[in-house]
């Protein structure tokens, strides 16, 4: 039987040569068409899923490495976290202070006014009584009264600066002389207390020295213009009239004196002795000029002018003479 010759069929297209034959060439695999974004049911973006693989390496859309080339490292733009937009007005977009201890001063809200400056103020004052030889339900004590901007009456012991010069129980004589009208000698240190307050645009820290006096002499009198009132109060209610609370707890503390010098004449007498100073020491010397600097009104900064330019410059000379 004769070998048969091929038959070309011309109705079927020749497809080259089959795959085993090592001179036909490799099949070109057919590159699919990128497919846009295509919107959802919802009106959003639906991205395909190419582009989402391409977005876990790097930024949505980012080209991929071609075969042999090392892959490109993250920029240093991309390590940095962005930051989202604030409001204006929201706390986030407001500067952050950091907050002061609770035992100090509370530090100034964003937005409120200027600091205020600090000032320190020294004082002295006390609480007289009529007689110490009385019996303690006779004892009364001299009070002034001032009123606040509510129109309260508010009572408390008689106090004021030390001046220069001065110790601080001489000030404490003085000061009730000069609000009360009633003349005294101290007999005893009863303590300090010391608050804060604000006048006149400045925080003003204050100490004040109470001391125990006997009444001399005088007559009450509420002549100074800083008074409003004054008045004898028997000892045992100065608890319920005195406004402020750390005076009250002076006047629990002078019934503790009063009673421990009743029973020890000598350490009365000791006591009235070493009270009559006429030095003051370098505490009370330092208080006084501080004192002084804070009643004299502050400088007035001079005003700088600012000079203007000339407006027309000097005139410069053509005819080559000097």
């Amino acid at each position: 039987m004769s070998a048969e010759s091929p038959v070309s069929r011309p109705d079927v297209a020749n497809d080259g040569p089959a795959s085993g034959d090592p001179q036909s060439p490799r099949p070109r695999r057919r590159r699919g068409r990128r497919r846009g974004r295509r919107r959802g049911k919802n009106g959003g973006q639906q991205q395909n899923p190419q582009a989402a693989a391409a977005g876990k390496d790097g930024a949505p859309g980012a080209d991929r490495p071609r075969e042999g080339q090392p892959a490109a490292g993250p920029k240093p733009s991309d390590l940095v976290k962005p930051r989202r937009k604030q409001q204006a007005g929201t706390p986030a977009a407001m500067p952050q202070t950091r907050r002061r201890s609770s035992g100090s001063a509370a530090a100034p809200s964003p937005g409120s006014g200027p600091r205020l400056r600090t000032v320190r103020e020294t004082s002295a004052g006390g609480l007289v009584l009529t007689n110490l030889d009385e019996p303690y339900d006779q004892l009364k004590a001299v009070l002034i009264g001032r009123i606040d901007r509510r129109g309260r009456m508010m009572w408390s012991l008689p106090k004021g600066h030390i001046e220069t010069g001065e110790t601080a129980e001489q000030t404490a004589i003085r000061e009730i002389s000069e609000e009360t009208g009633i003349t005294g000698s101290v007999v005893a240190p009863l303590g300090k207390i010391d608050y804060w307050f604000v006048s006149e645009g400045r925080r003003i820290h204050k100490t004040v020295h109470h001391f125990l006096l006997r009444c001399t002499g005088g007559e009450l009198s509420d002549a100074d213009y800083e008074v409003s009132a004054v008045a004898w109060v028997p000892l045992p209610e100065l608890p319920r009239r005195l406004t402020y609370s750390d005076e009250r707890r002076l006047a629990r503390t002078a019934e503790a004196v009063i009673a421990e010098l009743r029973s020890d004449p000598a350490r009365l007498a000791q006591s009235e002795a070493e009270a009559n100073r006429t030095e003051p020491n370098d505490y009370e010397k330092a208080a006084a000029a501080r004192n002084q600097r804070r009643n004299e009104p502050t400088p007035a900064k001079p005003r700088r002018r600012r000079r203007r330019p000339r407006r027309g410059g000097t005139a410069t000379r053509t005819d080559g003479a000097n």
